[in-house]
């Protein structure tokens, strides 16, 4: 195993650990690889009876994917980094089908590839310290590991509002929109999980016996904006109806949409459309693969990140600049059927 994701049997607790903290836990492939080999060596043994997801250090649970390693491969033969999402994926399917409790503890920053572990698993708990987001349009990628699952299931339209706008949010707003099941103060997480591992059958005891207090959701207060503004038939009409809007509030997201990638904005607003309709979580995750296969060689994700991460002048020249010039043939290429020897599969005997 990789010394970057800590794998032990804790009594009858399977123990997941990430163990990347100078990178805020950015997943790798041998990551993912690890995680998934321990979750099919527990998944049929009775000693066994949780899975407890965690992390190492204090800096948040998990900022994403190597968004450096997928750029650097898109630039070239696009190889690695189709090869990460192809594991990424089967994992994120594999902890939403698994037949064992999964808790993970979200205490932190929980974003991109960390909302992909989260997001699938039984009991999801966020402290006062949780950032929730998924803010890959502002790199040219798009709001994947699920995403086009999860978020058209969230209340209203809430979930196309995150995924365009990349906005983040806190504790009481992911107990909200679903993304967090309970709430427990970063303080108590450490007794929380001893007693976890104590007695796992306990689970959901323990979880009410720790709750605490997000506080009211600040997201409550602009529900009915959002589902008003952004249950629209496109970006295009969306934009419109938030400039018509002429409050402070949709011109706040006028000027986030404004930063972001015209291209990955009508390709999430299609792949949240796609995941919405879709009968199973292996069907979205196919359909995210295909997206992701293409995306990361497109100039927009290489530029997103030269611009945000790497360079950090945050000024992206994205091409298309404009919404209009991005034509349904551009959004059709992306999301068109890979040839079978290369599509997405699901692990088997799931």
């Amino acid at each position: 195993m990789t010394d970057e994701i800590l794998v032990r049997v804790e009594g009858r607790v399977g123990r997941l650990t990430l163990n990347r903290p100078q990178a805020l836990h950015a997943l790798t492939t041998a990551m993912c690889v690890g995680m998934t080999e321990a979750l099919l060596a527990w998944k049929d043994d009775p000693a066994v009876e949780l899975v407890l997801l965690d992390h190492s250090g204090e800096r948040g649970f998990c900022a994403g994917g190597d968004i450096r390693m997928l750029a650097e491969s898109g630039a070239g033969d696009g190889q690695a980094a189709r090869a990460f999402f192809f594991t990424e994926y089967r994992l994120n399917h594999l902890l939403f089908e698994y037949p064992k409790p999964v808790l993970t503890i979200m205490d932190g920053v929980t974003m991109g590839g960390g909302v992909g572990l989260a997001a699938p698993s039984r009991y999801r708990v966020a402290t006062e310290r949780t950032t929730y987001a998924m803010p890959e349009t502002g790199i040219g990628l798009f709001p994947d590991v699920g995403g086009g699952w999860f978020l058209p299931r969230m209340p209203g339209h809430i979930g196309l509002w995150l995924a365009l706008t990349g906005a983040r949010v806190k504790a009481a707003d992911c107990e909200l929109i679903g993304m967090a099941t309970d709430f427990i103060e970063t303080g108590k997480i450490e007794a929380f999980k001893a007693a976890v591992i104590a007695d796992p059958a306990a689970v959901e005891t323990l979880l009410t016996e720790y709750e605490g207090d997000p506080g009211r959701p600040p997201l409550a207060a602009h529900q009915d904006e959002i589902d008003r503004l952004f249950g629209k038939d496109s970006v295009e009409a969306i934009v419109a109806a938030l400039e018509a809007a002429d409050t402070d509030w949709a011109r706040d997201q006028l000027k986030v949409l404004a930063t972001k990638s015209p291209q990955t904005l009508k390709v999430a607003f299609r792949q949240l459309q796609l995941g919405g309709q879709a009968s199973t979580f292996a069907e979205n995750m196919e359909m995210e693969y295909r997206v992701g296969a293409r995306v990361v060689q497109r100039h927009d994700f290489i530029e997103g990140v030269r611009a945000v991460i790497v360079e950090k002048d945050n000024a992206p020249k994205w091409n298309p600049p404009t919404l209009s010039g991005v034509s349904e043939q551009i959004i059709e290429t992306i999301f068109a059927p890979l040839p079978s020897a290369e599509a997405w599969s699901p692990l088997t005997g799931l």
